[in-house]
């Protein structure tokens, strides 16, 4: 076997800005976890993402693995943000990152400054319910919205480098959505209430199914990739309510590429539907660098059980630290690299099949899809 899986490109086509200013210890532990900052008396150092950071990441900071955490931060305040960056991400092999602006991107790099850091092209993935919120904040008559919301995100989408949208549905009413479009009494009606409402104390936040539908379709109606959070997230997840198998009825109704982000524990479920419906495809995200090096190589092998290899993706979803990008390039080849030795080991695959496969999911899907220069 080849040592395909430690070389190929990667295209991480989820992923977010990293911190720009110095971080002390209970920053950088505040984004080292879905969960946030630990309570008093614990540590994130203390989970299998922290303690994947010290045994994987120290090395690059010139630390010994396995290095203390006290001489891990040291080291890293000493060196700074700025080349603590360049550090983990020029490592990483990423031939290009497709980046989400819509999570609370201040202090973050922006895609252009991501650029600049890594040396490497860059993407934008336009989150939709920003759009909507944008659109609010400007001020708007409840029978114009769904219009003028079409006309904002077409304009968002026709920006240079915009290769695709977003849905954070997950996190705002589920996924149990009636699938038809809204009518526009529906919409209206809808807008209504949630203009009349007003922002909350953090600003606008769209969380009203109706609206959550007319997002959505009307990404439909641009025909670009259309990203879900589905799964493993913060404390505003339900998890019985982001199964993506909810997405079934209106998966049947249109054929834009749809793209399910994460999926852990539920990857099963969203690799039963890349199985079924060609416009599915999907990646387990960030769970890679949650449970570790070794644990990664089951659940990237359990996500490729059914999935046509045309349909699975990488992404880091890294957000804020870059550790989160160095342990989701490590540790998506560490599992791409045991399911190439385990099928060909087997007999079940060529060398060829296992390298063509290879490249298909680590870089070449997500440049068919979203419409992408190949990987030099």
């Amino acid at each position: 076997m080849t040592d395909v899986a430690s070389t190929v490109p990667l295209v991480d086509h989820h992923c977010h800005g990293v911190v720009t200013a110095e971080l002390d210890r209970p920053g950088l532990e505040a984004i080292i976890s879905e969960g946030g900052a630990p309570p008093a008396g614990e540590t994130n150092f203390d989970t299998p993402v922290g303690l994947a950071i010290r045994r994987h990441c120290a090395p690059l900071l010139d630390l010994e693995p396995h290095a203390p955490v006290e001489e891990y931060l040291a080291r890293r305040f000493e060196l700074g943000t700025a080349e603590v960056n360049r550090r983990f991400l020029a490592p990483t092999g990423t031939s290009r990152y497709l980046v989400d602006t819509g999570h609370r991107p201040d202090g973050l790099t922006t895609p252009e400054e991501m650029a600049d850091l890594t040396g490497t092209p860059t993407s934008v993935i336009v989150r939709l319910e920003s759009v909507a919120e944008a659109v609010a904040a400007d001020g708007v008559e409840p029978g114009e919205f769904a219009q003028r919301f079409a006309e904002r995100l077409a304009a968002a989408t026709a920006e240079p480098g915009v290769v695709g949208v977003k849905s954070v549905a997950a996190y705002r009413t589920g996924l149990r959505l009636d699938p038809r479009r809204p009518s526009p009494s529906e919409s209206t009606g809808a807008a209504a209430r949630w203009l009349t409402a007003g922002p909350g104390e953090s600003g606008w936040r769209l969380a009203d199914p109706v609206l959550q539908r007319l997002t959505l379709w009307a990404a439909v109606d641009l025909g670009l990739p259309i990203q879900f959070h589905i799964g493993f997230g913060d404390s505003d997840i339900r998890m019985t309510d982001v199964d993506p198998t909810l997405l079934t009825d209106w998966l049947h109704l249109h054929r834009v590429p749809v793209m399910l982000l994460h999926c852990w524990p539920l990857h099963r479920e969203a690799s039963y539907l890349a199985c079924i419906y060609p416009h599915v495809h999907l990646d387990v995200g960030s769970v890679l660098h949650y449970v570790g090096p070794r644990r990664s190589i089951e659940v990237l092998a359990e996500a490729a059980e059914v999935t046509p290899f045309t349909r699975l993706l990488y992404s880091s979803d890294a957000y804020g630290a870059p550790e989160l990008y160095r342990l989701g390039a490590l540790n998506f080849r560490l599992g791409l690299e045991a399911l190439l030795a385990d099928r060909v080991g087997s007999g079940e695959w060529s060398v060829p099949d296992a390298e063509r496969f290879a490249h298909l999911v680590a870089h070449g899907n997500a440049e068919r899809v979203y419409g992408l220069p190949a990987a030099s």
